[in-house]
Order: C-alpha cells, then sequence, then structure tokens
C-alpha cells in the first residue's frame, strides 16, 4: 500500500475536488518540498537525488541538469534517453535566458513521402514513422547536454564526472519499482521485436518484477566510451558505428554521415507577459512556447480568478482559447529554419484580442467551424520533464523525449541506447493526424536535416519586477502545452502553490478531434452537464495528463518550493 499512496493521493485529490469539498487553497494535496539551497524535481527520485549531489557539490544548475539527463536514461527508460532529443531552457542568475534546441534530425535519405504506400496511405507497423529503424531522426540528447555545459557550466565539472553516476546506475543496476515493472510488461510486444530490446529490457520473456535489480552493461560501456571520448564519440567514434551498421542492417535511414552532421542550436526563447508576469518559454522548432503565449493572452481578457478555479464558465473559455491556438497550430508552425513561422504575429496581444472577440460565452464552437487565424506576417505521450533551481539562482528547465514509450522499440545493438520515433512528429502525410491525433501541415512536411514540430514546453516565469518566481513543464504529447497552461493559471489566477497547482485535475482541446478531454474525477457530474449544454463533446474516455514537474520561490521566505506530479512521478522533489 505504501509503494502506491501517490495514486491513492491522485484519486483522492480527484475525487475532493470533483466533489467542490475543497477550495483551491486548501485542497488535499502534500505538500511541496521545501529547501534553502538547490531543488530538482523530476520524475525518478534516484535521477534527482544524482543532480542535488551536483548541486551540493559546487555544480550550478546546468551542471546538475546534465547529470540528471543522463541518469535518466538508465531509470526512466521509456522516455529519459541518449537516443533521441528535446529542448533546455536556462534562465542565468544574471538575468540572461537562453534555449538549447537539440531536436532530432531527419536523416539525409528522409523524403515528403517516405511513409506512404504506393497507394498513398500511410505505412503501418514495421517501416512506418512509429516502429522500428526507419521510424529515427537523427538523436540530439547528447549534442545538446554538451553545448549546454559547454557554455554554461559552472566549470567545476567535467563532462566525464558529470556522466558517471549514470553509467554507475548502469553497470551496477537499481531496483526496478512498481511504475518500470508495470511499464516494461505493457511494452511487451513493441520491444519483443528486436533482439537487444528483448534481452535487455524483457530478459528474452522473464520480466522484471518489482525489486529485482536492472543492469544495463551495453549501456554502461557506451556512456564510458563518452566519458572517454566525450560527447563527439557518440556522433563519430565506436557508438556512431555501432548505430549506423545496426541502421544499415535493418533498412534504416541513419548513417554515419548523418550522425556526423548532427548540430545542437542556440535559440532565442519567445516570451510575453500574463497579468503582469513574465512568461518565457521555447521557440520552433517546438511549438510550446508559441501556443501557450497564445492561448494566456486570449485568456488574460477573462477574470478567471473571479469564474472560479473549477467552475463550468472557466473550463468554456480556457476549451475555446486551447481550440483556437491548436488550431494555428496546425497551420503555421514548422520548423524556422525551413520555413517561415509567424511567432510575432501568432504571440501578439492584439491578435489575441480578435481571437477572443470570437468566442461566445454561452456556447462552443465547433472545431468544423474554427479555423486557422490570420496573425501578422503570416509529442509520445512518453517524454519525461525535469527542472533545476541552484543557490545563486540559476534555474534549468529541461523537456526530452524518445516521442512513444520506449522510442521505435529499437536499441542499437551493442550500444544499450533506445532510439527514438520522432519521425512520426513530422507530418508523415499532411492533414492525417499523427499517433496523438494532431492534424499537422505542410508546413511540418519531412525534409532532410529537418526538425520535428515539438509540443514541448519547458517554461519560466518572473515576477513582475523580474525576479524568478517558478518554473514548470510536462510530458504529454499535446497535452504538454495545455498542462503547463493550467499550472500557470493555478498559480497565478487561482492562488495556488506549485504542488496545489500540478495535483489539480486538467483538460485538454487540441483542435482535432473535436472533444474535451478530463481526467477521472477531474469534472463534478454538474460541470459536465454544464459544458454538454454549452455544446461541448465530452471525451468518452476520460484520463490522466502529463507529469508536471516544477519548482517555485516563496515570496515571503525566498525559500524552494519543489513538486512533482502524482500522476506519474516516483517520489517527491529532492532539495538541500
Amino acid at each position: 500500500m505504501i509503494r502506491n499512496w501517490r495514486k491513492t493521493l491522485a484519486i483522492l485529490l480527484m475525487l475532493l475536488l470533483a466533489s467542490g469539498g475543497v477550495t483551491a487553497v486548501g485542497a488535499a494535496s502534500r505538500p511541496p518540498v521545501r529547501a534553502r539551497n538547490g531543488m530538482v524535481a523530476s520524475t525518478s527520485r534516484i535521477a534527482s537525488e544524482v543532480g542535488v549531489d551536483i548541486l551540493k557539490r559546487g555544480g550550478n544548475a546546468v551542471d546538475a541538469a546534465i547529470a540528471v539527463g543522463f541518469a535518466l536514461a538508465v531509470t526512466w527508460p521509456a522516455a529519459g534517453n541518449l537516443g533521441g532529443g528535446g529542448f533546455m531552457l536556462i534562465r542565468l542568475k544574471d538575468g540572461r535566458t537562453t534555449a538549447i534546441d537539440y531536436r532530432e534530425m531527419a536523416p539525409l535519405a528522409a523524403s515528403r513521402d517516405m511513409y506512404l504506400d504506393r497507394n498513398g496511405n500511410l505505412i503501418q507497423g514495421e517501416g512506418s514513422s512509429l516502429v522500428g529503424y526507419r521510424a529515427s531522426g537523427v538523436p540530439g540528447t547528447v549534442a545538446g547536454m554538451a553545448l549546454a555545459l559547454q557554455k554554461y557550466g559552472s566549470g567545476r565539472f567535467t563532462w566525464a564526472q558529470l556522466l558517471e553516476p549514470a553509467r554507475r546506475l548502469a553497470a551496477e543496476g537499481f531496483t526496478v519499482d512498481y511504475r518500470l515493472a508495470r511499464s516494461l510488461r505493457a511494452s511487451a510486444d513493441l520491444l519483443g521485436r528486436y533482439e537487444d530490446s528483448r534481452r535487455i529490457f524483457l530478459r528474452d520473456g522473464k520480466f522484471y518484477e518489482e525489486g529485482e535489480i536492472i543492469r544495463q552493461p551495453d549501456l554502461a560501456a557506451t556512456l564510458a566510451r563518452l566519458q572517454k571520448g566525450g560527447p563527439r564519440e557518440f556522433y563519430e567514434g565506436e557508438t556512431a558505428r555501432l548505430i549506423a551498421e545496426d541502421m544499415k542492417r535493418h533498412n534504416g535511414t541513419i548513417t554515419l554521415e548523418d550522425l556526423r552532421g548532427y548540430v545542437a542550436k542556440e535559440r532565442a526563447p519567445v516570451s510575453s507577459t500574463y497579468r503582469g508576469y513574465k512568461i518565457i518559454s521555447m521557440p520552433p522548432p517546438s511549438s510550446g512556447g508559441v501556443v501557450l503565449i497564445e492561448m494566456l493572452n486570449i485568456l488574460e481578457g477573462f477574470d478567471l480568478g473571479r469564474m472560479g478555479w473549477a467552475s463550468a464558465e472557466k473550463y468554456h473559455v480556457m476549451a475555446e482559447a486551447m481550440r483556437r491556438a491548436f488550431a494555428d497550430r496546425a497551420e503555421y508552425m514548422g520548423d524556422a529554419d525551413f520555413v517561415n513561422v509567424p511567432v510575432a504575429g501568432l504571440i501578439d496581444k492584439s491578435y489575441a484580442a480578435k481571437l477572443r472577440a470570437t468566442i461566445n460565452l454561452e456556447r462552443a464552437s465547433t472545431s468544423a467551424e474554427v479555423k486557422a487565424g490570420k496573425p501578422a506576417g503570416a509529442e509520445a505521450e512518453e517524454t519525461t520533464h525535469f527542472t533545476v533551481v541552484d543557490r545563486e539562482g540559476n534555474v534549468v528547465a529541461n523537456t526530452y523525449t524518445l516521442n512513444g514509450s520506449y522510442g521505435s522499440g529499437v536499441v542499437a545493438k551493442g550500444t544499450g541506447v533506445l532510439l527514438n520515433n520522432e519521425m512520426d512528429d513530422f507530418a508523415a502525410k499532411p492533414g492525417v493526424p499523427n499517433m496523438f491525433g494532431l492534424i499537422q501541415g505542410e508546413r511540418n512536411a519531412i525534409a532532410p536535416k529537418k526538425r520535428p514540430l515539438s509540443a514541448m514546453t519547458p517554461t519560466i516565469v518572473l515576477h513582475p519586477d523580474g525576479s524568478f518566481y517558478f518554473t514548470v513543464g510536462s510530458p504529454g504529447g499535446p497535452t504538454i502545452i495545455n498542462t503547463v497552461l493550467q499550472v500557470i493559471v493555478n498559480i497565478i489566477d487561482h492562488g495556488m502553490n506549485i504542488q496545489q497547482a500540478i495535483d489539480a485535475p486538467r483538460i485538454h482541446h487540441q483542435w482535432l478531434p473535436d472533444e474535451l478531454v478530463y481526467e477521472p474525477y477531474g469534472l463534478a457530474e454538474d460541470t459536465k452537464r454544464a459544458l454538454e449544454a454549452r455544446g461541448h463533446k465530452l471525451t468518452a474516455r476520460p484520463r490522466y495528463m502529463g507529469d508536471a514537474e516544477g519548482i517555485m520561490r516563496e515570496e515571503k521566505t525566498g525559500v524552494l518550493l519543489g513538486a512533482t506530479d502524482p500522476r506519474l512521478s516516483d517520489g517527491p522533489a529532492v532539495g538541500y
């Protein structure tokens, strides 16, 4: 029973909230973890402890984030990775901000219609954008972590030192908890297709049970090579050779030339304000920051605090804002290195005012009638997010992924590295839904060296005076953006602390399909009836969404408050 306390807490919380038996501020939520000097919030307590150890030994938030990222590749293989990619948002103690884009890139052999059969239909199963060797983009995680360390690390730790905790975890092993055992068993059909995946994660059919030790010697050896040869070893050394040879044997598309040509990029974050608070988030090729700001701009014109945090009125206007922003996402978003993305127009407050004026407070729009607007200048559910704040005030919000749970299912032979299935985040057939049901436009069509569109939304929020307030992010495919949106609204409009804001029930609308998704026990029956009376189509299958991880600085005391999500995380945040 103790192992399942987080699930019990989550269900109790949802029941209490849905019944109207508690207020937002007094919700049945565990208190956030409190710490004076530093904090790490991730989905894995082991990985968070790795990060806090780096902070205690004098490392900064970037040092700790790199150690956490590699540790998660061992302890949370469904999404933590060396074979995927993501985004790191950094705010330094002097106020400078930057974004590290280490999103995967399409191989040189990629083409617009590579996942269509001779009849123009999407290929299913092996050879598709979802499963197997042809589903992977060129991984970016190692290069992204290296760029962050080179430019923003403290200088107190070497690359090899920051990889050592992960190497040791892979070599010596760690205890399989209930969550990991269940996850591996649930993914047996995918992992069982490929020799090394089956051997490492399924023990050739003898499933790992809770309490057993899992060791990953091939991954440990890869990490040791990276320690000795540096980050380019992954792209030019023995690891690169092993990946490329396995790809060639199985008709994959990634070559040594692709690996050698991968580069991580530093980009300027997107930013705006919401009720005076500064919102800083990811630019394209993530759609997260732009869509988040567009929705906040629309909602800024409504008094959400007066409406009440769980009212049908609030959920109505929030769903309508989501609907309009996701319609724009489908039309306008892509890799800004390849296509013109009208970022300035999409996040302009006057554009939001025009969209807001189309919302009827008494009646839901239909997605058939809501089209992309005309701004000026016109992901797997199994992603994972972690965030770090150090004693000097440096902040890192990092979201990275393999896309689907365990990515393509392929462990590149001899490496222990699970490979992504990020090619599905392109529009394999523009206008046809991807694995998340998202409609994607021509701007996100496949092209060599292009980066697929993402929903990852690592976000930092500042007080009106410019000081750090909180940071948050989440996995969840397209629900990522709406998860971050609701955490921000819960804090700014409804006065919740970071843990309450993360624990509270969530809704999700992504334009198409035209349905409002909600969580089990998340909406009271009269709220559901009121939303349906307005014309909203509620999902027939409520489900939990996201795994938000956040850190807040308490205004009165300056104490750091760390929060993890009871929906998935295996323990509270870790601080010191």
